[in-house]
């Protein structure tokens, strides 16, 4: 380190990362309050990360810069700041500066070049800078005593960075820049100059001006595209380039100025105060040191959890004592401990993320804060370490104790890593990564995240200790004392994220059912689902790849003869090229460069009229089949089984529907003959069927239930088919009289509705005029009243508490529904159809659990093998057919008692399209 350390923060970038990346947070007077949280947390990280001895926040000054004068158009398609933003921007100055931060805002001229000025004048004094920012036109400024870093994606870029990430080194960033053009500010380059032409040109002429000296010698469209930008180069340049000599003197006078000052615990009382950060108010009026690190959720910001907090905040002040096991003393202790503990974390190393395939290399235990222990048993040149066999022998029946209880975070992995030495681990009791689901659905469930959210800890990252990319090493090839520190590190925080979340849930009846009636039961039915995995027959998918195959050469050369001539089909550019430019289609939208968007809803738009881009969708369609499916499910079969284990997901969708990934059997598109027939690949075991059970119209049935409506109860109380029935309610005609075409468009506004589809929406799903379209909408709410005021009541809950429940008390949140426009649009819509999907999702896991008893206590020979959507798969034993079939619906429809009865629909076959 050079004598002097300055850290300057790009306060303007800061600011509108906060505000985008926070929820649409409020104190008691209704101000936005997301946008300040988050820059406090963001700049009291910054300096508690970054070491330095000077410091300074520099944003953006109000009114029109040098820029502006220069070029009319600079930054003109940019939309203005935001309202709630700019609101809160008085407060993020005042709080920043109240954290003991030198604040500059200087008018005339940009964040960027009081920032370039101040490192220039560092550098020039000897120091380092280290610059915190998101925007890659301050590459520029790189050199050997200036760095970037970018604190959300923690990239850091000295000289060799800045190559490394641009082709070019800092001194040659304004050229580049000018060549390919800046889009977020509105100042064009070369057009159809990229970056990969751009480091090609100054590879070969050296930097800008040798380029326009010798513009003649560059051929083709580019060439010409070149010269046409001769006479404006040299503008962008001058817009794209950073000033490093603004007159700084009247806002800094010397750089000593810049000295990092003490937090003011007077005004950031008075400021947490007013902006009802509760937690921090706290930590301030008991003079606790954790306020560097606090660093909490929206939820916890709620008086009724801040308790957790507090607790998180307590514990991540406790010392660390990590023991590495390496002999039969020390093991014996540790199991002697875990014998007495009430609760013990456990937590397992592996080699691989395939927990079907893995390899154990670790241990890890913790049974107090701070405490915790790694016993290492399948590390590669390693010191002695105890045999895997040994230690597991000597652990079984501790593990398979169903009255010592665990916790740990993702436990379902574990799980499958002992199952693989023959273990079946019980006491199962905590998962903490259900426990953040259940509690926070739409934030991350990481260990990291997790950490830094409900203690203030950071955490050692998994690449910290085994590396990035090709150069990533196995955990069996990490140093013991390395492996140490991470591993016990991992079990002590499952343990202290147990002791700051488990509360939270206990203080809310429908979350503490949620969490033990649901997710918990469900983790275990799905491990047991994942270990059944389900049979595929491999030579199919290759006679249905070798017919694919020949319609993707037959396609392929209709394409081509349709756009006159041959190009790549899988090159969004080239097709973009042909359609646009040499096909002159209209342009439906473009992508955030400029350029003709070519993605799937423009091409269906282009479809309607035109052939070509219709061969084309068919033509992805068929190639992703092909790549997803057909020739990827054989590869990820199992050689002596020739089953597939699909990984099941609980904490991802926000609304409590499971993920599948690994194969993905969640998304194989059955709407087209091909999807379909991918289907019948799936087969059952020899001696077997296949045997589908799926909940019928669920999410009508749920909507029936939780609106009330008269209607819609009694047209699902006397079995009536309810898209006919609503057939007949729009259009005012007996139910007998109903048309086929008149139950489509019911159909389509029953399931449109559920998901908040608009006038414009419906019409353009039905193909008619918006006008009406928007009748259909009106005869439904006139006729299904109960469903019009679930809508309202349901938009105004959602802004009121932040979040919407299920039928079972799972909470939705919804952070952008407080914000304007489309935002806060889209939020609403999610608030109406949350609870349906959500309380979907609830009874195909409460069927999941209730089945899966039943089968093990009835020692049937059936598997569960799926969950999708809300359907579920078995492999069913011939003998025991009949009973499945008799006894499934019944058990499936007795999970939860709705005001309009719940039907599941039974098919068996030889395959999955069969059964299905």
């Amino acid at each position: 380190m050079t004598k002097h350390r300055l850290l300057l923060i790009d306060g303007s970038s800061y600011l509108y990362r906060a505000f985008h990346a926070m929820p649409d947070l409020r104190n008691g007077a209704g101000d936005p309050t997301g946008a300040i949280y988050g820059m406090v947390n963001m700049m009291r990280r910054a300096r508690s990360e970054i070491q330095a001895d000077h410091i300074a926040c520099i944003f953006d000054a109000k009114g029109k810069t040098f820029r502006d004068e220069m070029y009319s158009e600079y930054k003109a398609h940019r939309s203005p700041m935001p309202e709630d933003l700019v609101k809160q921007i008085e407060p993020i100055h005042a709080l920043v500066k109240a954290l003991g931060w030198p604040v500059l805002v200087v008018s005339g001229v940009e964040a960027d070049d009081v920032i370039g000025t101040l490192a220039c004048q560092a550098s020039q004094a000897g120091w380092e800078t280290i610059i915190s920012t998101g925007d890659k036109d301050l590459a520029q400024l790189v050199n050997s005593s200036v760095s970037l870093i970018n604190t959300m994606t923690d990239e850091r870029l000295d000289i060799d960075g800045v190559i490394a990430k641009f082709g070019v080194p800092p001194e040659r960033i304004v050229d580049y820049l000018s060549i390919i053009g800046d889009a977020v500010d509105n100042v064009p380059g070369v057009p159809k100059a990229g970056p990969k032409t751009a480091n090609k040109w100054l590879a070969e002429f050296g930097d800008l001006d040798n380029l326009m000296a010798n513009a003649d010698q560059v051929k083709g469209v580019v060439g010409e595209n070149l010269r046409a930008a001769l006479n404006w180069l040299p503008q962008a340049r001058q817009l794209i380039t950073v000033k490093t000599d603004c007159d700084l003197s009247s806002h800094v006078p010397s750089l000593d100025e810049l000295h990092a000052k003490p937090e003011d615990s007077q005004l950031l009382r008075e400021l947490f105060e007013r902006y009802a950060f509760k937690t921090w108010l706290r930590e301030v009026e008991q003079g606790s040191s954790q306020a560097q690190a606090a660093s909490t959720n929206f939820a916890v910001l709620q008086a009724t959890t801040s308790p957790s907090a507090e607790a998180g905040a307590m514990q991540s002040a406790v010392e660390k004592n990590y023991e590495c096991i390496l002999d039969e003393a020390s093991l014996d202790k540790w199991i002697q401990k875990i014998q007495e503990a009430s609760l013990t974390a456990v937590d397992t190393e592996t080699t691989s993320l395939d927990a079907l395939a893995a390899q154990l290399v670790g241990i890890s235990l913790s049974v107090t804060s701070g405490e915790a222990c790694y016993i290492p048993v399948g590390h590669l040149n390693a010191p002695e370490q105890l045999k895997r066999d040994d230690v597991l022998d000597r652990l079984k029946p501790w593990l398979e104790s169903k009255t010592h209880y665990k916790v740990g975070q993702n436990l379902k992995y574990d799980t499958h890593i002992f199952a693989n030495y023959g273990i079946t681990l019980q006491g199962v009791e905590f998962d903490t990564l259900l426990e953040s689901y259940v509690l926070e659905s739409h934030m991350p469930h990481n260990m990291d995240s997790l950490a830094d959210r409900h203690l203030g800890m950071k955490t050692i990252k998994y690449e910290e200790v085994c590396g990035k990319g090709v150069h990533q090493i196995g955990f069996d090839q990490v140093d013991l004392q390395t492996a140490t520190e991470y591993a016990a590190e991992d079990a002590d925080i499952t343990l202290r994220l147990h002791l700051a979340l488990w509360p939270q849930i206990q203080a809310n009846p429908g979350l503490l059912y949620i969490y033990e009636k649901i997710e918990m039961p469900a983790m275990r039915v799905l491990g047991i689902m994942e270990r059944n995995g389900i049979r595929i027959d491999s030579a199919l998918l290759a006679k249905q790849g070798q017919e694919i195959g020949k319609r993707l050469l037959a396609l392929e050369g209709e394409i081509h003869q349709l756009a006159g001539q041959p190009f790549n089909i899988q090159s969004p550019k080239q097709i973009a090229e042909i359609l646009f430019g040499q096909l002159e289609l209209p342009v439906i939208k473009k992508t955030p460069s400029g350029s003709p968007s070519t993605d799937e809803e423009v091409l269906q738009k282009l479809a309607e009229d035109y052939p070509l881009p219709a061969r084309i969708l068919d033509y992805r369609s068929l190639a992703k089949l092909m790549s997803t499916y057909i020739e990827k499910l054989p590869r990820m079969a199992d050689p002596q089984t020739g089953r597939v284990h699909t990984n099941f997901s609980q904490a991802v969708a926000v609304t409590g529907r499971l993920a599948s990934s690994e194969p993905n059997l969640q998304n194989i598109p059955v709407r087209t003959e091909e999807g379909r027939r991918i289907r019948e690949a799936f087969i059952p075991a020899p001696g077997c069927k296949l045997l589908s059970a799926d909940y019928s119209q669920i999410e009508l049935r749920i909507m029936a239930h939780i609106a009330e409506d008269a209607n819609l109860l009694e047209a699902f109380a006397t079995g009536k088919d309810v898209h006919q029935a609503t057939a007949a309610e729009i259009f005012g005609i007996p139910l007998a009289e109903v048309s086929s075409e008149q139950r489509r468009y019911a159909k389509v506004i029953n399931f449109g509705l559920i998901y908040g589809m608009s006038a414009f929406g419906l019409a353009g799903n039905l193909g008619i005029e918006r006008g009406a379209a928007q009748n259909y909408i009106a005869k439904y709410f006139e006729r299904y009243p109960g469903v019009a005021q679930y809508m309202e009541r349901t938009r105004l809950e959602a802004r009121d508490r932040g979040y919407v429940e299920t039928v079972f008390g799972r909470r939705l949140w919804l952070p952008e529904i407080k914000s304007n426009g489309p935002r806060r649009q889209g939020a609403e819509r999610a608030a109406i159809n949350a609870p349906m999907q959500g309380t979907a999702a609830d009874l195909i896991k409460l069927a999941m659990i209730a089945v899966e008893n039943w089968i093990e206590k009835e020692q049937l020979k059936t598997k569960m093998l799926l969950q999708v959507h809300d359907e579920l798969v078995f492999d069913v034993p011939l003998d025991e057919i009949e009973l499945l079939q008799a006894k499934l619906p019944g058990l499936m429809c007795q999970v939860a008692q709705l005001k309009v009865p719940l039907v599941v629909s039974i098919g068996v076959g030889d395959n999955w399209e069969e059964a299905h």
